[in-house]
């Protein structure tokens, strides 16, 4: 084996040792599942470092996309067998190159690190959860027109919608819990409308998620956290002829339950371990309630 190039012996450690679900079992939706995450490890191999390093690992993805700005959706947990799902959709200014050391190399904006914060706490409770780091679209790139308009967005819920149908027709029985940061909300709204199977629709520092209330995210429980110095509440609550991203969901009359931000000191520290918004996500994701720590209601 040490006269084979390095490539081919890189794709032999995917395909022969690869971890799969520890717990795998020979249901219908397995073979597409570990399929997907084979071709994307062969994917992230040929395109080089740090993706090939994160193939080696056994990291699970599945979707891997390095053209233009790129795209990764990476699984934290067994897919195969998790009861609760949650798909962390991330914001504005979000690359593939970011995906793992966060926009300006803070590693707090990383949708990778954030979606381990919310598995590692998910995991410390229960067995049967997944995290999914969706980076599944193409987000607006600075605060510029892009980002004070939906089409982004509105490409991006498309894909998340078909994303969600596919996980749903593989398994089930699961229950959804869609988690949109900051632009990422609008994302997570506009697909919400179309997929009344998701339990529950969490927006993060949002600017606006696309509609007025939120009896219009198809019958989800909507949860929003905004913390009292993030950046987010300085853009205007506006929408018109197509500009804007209309009211936040913290916004009273909106009818979103507020979670507490304490812990949090800006725009990038929701999923920061030890903040009380952290932990109500993970209630939620868990039971769909909250702790005792909830201030409630915004509606």
């Amino acid at each position: 084996m040490r006269n084979l190039p390095i490539t081919a012996v890189a794709l032999l450690t995917v395909f022969l040792l690869l971890p799969l679900p520890s717990h795998a079992s020979p249901a219908k939706h397995l073979p597409a599942i570990s399929e997907a995450y084979r071709e994307s490890a062969v994917r992230m191999l040929a395109t080089g470092c740090p993706y090939a390093t994160w193939a080696a690992q056994g990291r699970h993805f599945l979707e891997f996309d390095p053209a233009g700005d790129g795209q990764a959706v990476e699984v934290l947990g067994d897919l195969t067998r998790a009861h609760r799902v949650a798909i962390l959709v991330p914001g504005v200014d979000t690359t593939l190159a970011d995906f793992d050391r966060g926009l300006g190399g803070v590693p707090r904006r990383a949708p990778g690190v954030q979606a381990r914060a919310l598995y590692q706490q998910l995991a410390k409770r229960s067995t049967d959860t997944a995290v999914i780091a969706w980076l599944g679209y193409d987000p607006p790139n600075g605060i510029g027109w892009d980002a004070a308009t939906e089409g982004r967005a509105r490409t991006g819920a498309r894909a998340l919608t078909t994303f969600v149908r596919d996980l749903l027709a593989q398994r089930p029985d699961v229950d959804v819990t869609l988690i949109g940061h900051s632009y990422g909300s609008m994302v997570v709204g506009l697909a919400a409308k179309r997929l009344p199977e998701v339990s529950d629709v969490i927006a993060l520092g949002s600017p606006g998620m696309g509609v007025g209330k939120a009896a219009d995210l198809g019958g989800a429980r909507v949860w929003t956290a905004l913390a009292p110095h993030d950046w987010i509440r300085r853009i205007p609550q506006v929408r018109l002829f197509g500009i804007g991203l209309g009211k936040r969901p913290s916004s009273a009359g909106f009818g979103a339950t507020a979670l507490p931000t304490g812990g949090v000191a800006g725009h990038d520290y929701y999923l920061v371990p030890g903040s009380a918004t952290l932990r109500s996500v993970t209630d939620i994701v868990l039971s769909g309630g909250l702790g005792h720590d909830a201030p409630g209601d915004v509606s």
